[in-house]
């Protein structure tokens, strides 16, 4: 089996380098690389190329290699597909934006949650993953801004010279199932890559202990909060979590953690629609009636409520509304004086929702 030398230490990757009789500086060299997320050695073009070869030979860089990577028609989102060592597979996304660059991160190899309306849940949860291995889909996303190019300056007005400079851990899994690797991760990233606190957000279906557990930590992070509901009946049918964790409890500890970080919080709300037997397709929670139960709920908080037009799912019963439902949901929150905006589709065309592609790929492997 070959060894990742992004997973050994220094000490480590100077040892398996002198094992091989090669200076210590090769280390250096080797790992200065694998900070830029080189995805083999062949790109290492101050390594002799005989010596490429040979670790080629013995070793993989990273600990995740692309399957596949598909390109958003307008250029502007990236999705990677990718292995684990283990055979099992992640996605992540690289989302180029006005303001940055952002990297949508998995924190799980699938989903345990079995929330209705996602593709990220119906294979199941296969297992967490590693700090290296969440670290490893920034430094994928790095190489795909910048490659070997990662210490020039990029003329193209880019504000942060082609770099990452947002996280959103909202990719596979849920991340407060494996808080400790993903705080882990978050402080790598902020101590190596120097991204602010402000510029990573954390989100959940609401894992309350979780929320504490991040509220204890201390780091002043954007908290999302997946509600998708606004009331416990509706919510337990489409999030089978809300029967341990009820909505208030879920909103308590949020507010909670937003307040003592002076966050605004962010709610995610998923617009969600139903065919009759006619073909019609109704709100399923995103009537008049849920607008003002939103309201409610927030009303007098620092929230933010990201209104997602549901991205659809072949598996899924659910079906996509109408530009105008999506907007008279819109309107009746602002008018209530609750902060709120539509999320911009981005990838559509690529199937960039949450597992879309890992479920995808698995069919056509069978």
């Amino acid at each position: 089996m070959k060894t990742i030398l992004f997973n050994l230490t220094d000490g480590e990757l100077e040892k398996f380098v002198t094992d091989l009789s090669l200076p210590r500086f090769r280390a250096k060299q080797i790992r200065e690389w694998l900070n830029r997320g080189a995805p083999d050695f062949n790109v290492m073009k101050n390594l002799p190329e005989d010596l490429r070869s040979k670790l080629n030979e013995v070793a993989e860089t990273l600990p995740v290699k692309i399957v596949k990577k598909l390109e958003s028609v307008d250029n502007q989102t990236t999705k990677f597909l990718l292995e684990l060592k283990d055979g099992e597979q992640i996605e992540c996304v690289l989302m180029r934006t006005t303001y940055g660059n952002s990297v949508c991160v998995s924190s799980q190899a699938g989903c345990a949650m079995g929330c209705k309306f996602c593709a990220s849940t119906l294979l199941g949860l296969k297992r967490n993953l590693t700090v290296n291995e969440m670290f490893a889909q920034l430094l994928v996303a790095r190489w795909e801004l910048r490659g070997d190019r990662l210490k020039d300056t990029q003329p193209n007005g880019d504000p942060n010279n082609g770099d990452v400079s947002h996280i959103v851990v909202m990719g596979t899994g849920e991340p407060l199932q494996n808080t400790e690797n993903v705080i882990g991760f978050l402080e790598r990233a902020n101590n190596e890559l120097n991204i602010s606190w402000r510029r990573i957000t954390v989100s959940t279906c609401g894992i309350v202990p979780g929320i504490n557990e991040l509220n204890k930590w201390g780091r002043p992070i954007n908290l999302a909060i997946s509600l998708h509901a606004p009331d416990d009946e509706l919510r337990s049918k489409i999030m089978p979590i809300n029967n341990k964790y009820k909505l208030n409890e879920v909103l308590d500890a949020a507010f909670t953690f937003s307040s003592a970080h002076n966050r605004q919080l962010m709610i995610e709300y998923i617009l969600l629609g139903v065919k009759d037997k006619n073909g019609s397709v109704m709100a399923y929670n995103a009537s008049n009636e849920h607008a003002l139960k939103l309201v409610e709920l927030l009303r007098g908080h620092n929230v933010m409520v990201n209104i997602i037009p549901w991205n659809s799912v072949d598996e899924r019963d659910f079906a996509s509304l109408s530009g105008n439902a999506v907007h008279r949901f819109q309107d009746i929150l602002i008018k209530n004086g609750i902060h709120t905006r539509i999320r911009r589709e981005r990838g559509a065309d690529i199937g960039s929702a949450c597992g879309q592609l890992r479920l995808k790929n698995k069919k056509e492997e069978k």
